[in-house]
């Protein structure tokens, strides 16, 4: 019996130890701990100042990109404004001169003024021959003190898909 006495009194002192051990181990890596939660916190105060300080600049970003995307929208159509337009221009009579030229989606609209109405007649000879317009109409004719001596016209023409 006194053996067992012996016995279990050492290794309940030894079991004590270990367990004061741990619990100081635990209380002093409290400090360790409680350092790291304060660095953390100071990291996140500090990131948080940065996203708010980057907040305006992401905002301006965001409403360039969308301009941009609107933008890419409207040019990146099948056949460019200028495609059309380089063919018209280069079937202008020489006394025939532009005003507006107004292109939608199928249908072009195109305003002008000329001295003589052989010239009107051969700008729309020279656009019916193209093969991207289907229909060329005239849509009005002006002859009155706007153009002072000449002639105005407004052409409509409808290109082909």
């Amino acid at each position: 019996m006194g053996r067992v006495l012996t016995w279990l009194l050492t290794t309940f002192r030894i079991i004590v130890i270990v367990v004061e051990m741990i619990v100081m181990l635990a209380f002093l890596s409290r400090f360790w701990l409680d350092a790291k939660n304060a660095d953390l916190n100071d990291e996140i105060k500090q990131k948080q100042a940065q996203i708010e300080a980057s907040k305006n600049t992401e905002t301006q970003f965001n409403q360039i990109q969308e301009k941009l995307k609107i933008f890419s929208a409207l040019t990146a159509k099948e056949k460019p404004f200028t495609a059309s337009m380089d063919k018209v221009t280069a079937y202008i009579p020489p006394d025939v001169f532009i005003n507006s030229y107004d292109a939608a989606a199928e249908e072009i609209k195109i305003a002008g003024f000329s001295p003589s109405e052989r010239s009107i007649a051969q700008f729309i000879t020279n656009l019916e021959s193209l093969e991207n317009f289907e229909e060329v109409s005239l849509v009005s004719v002006d002859v009155g003190q706007k153009y002072e001596g000449l002639i105005g016209f407004i052409l409509s023409v409808k290109e082909t898909n």
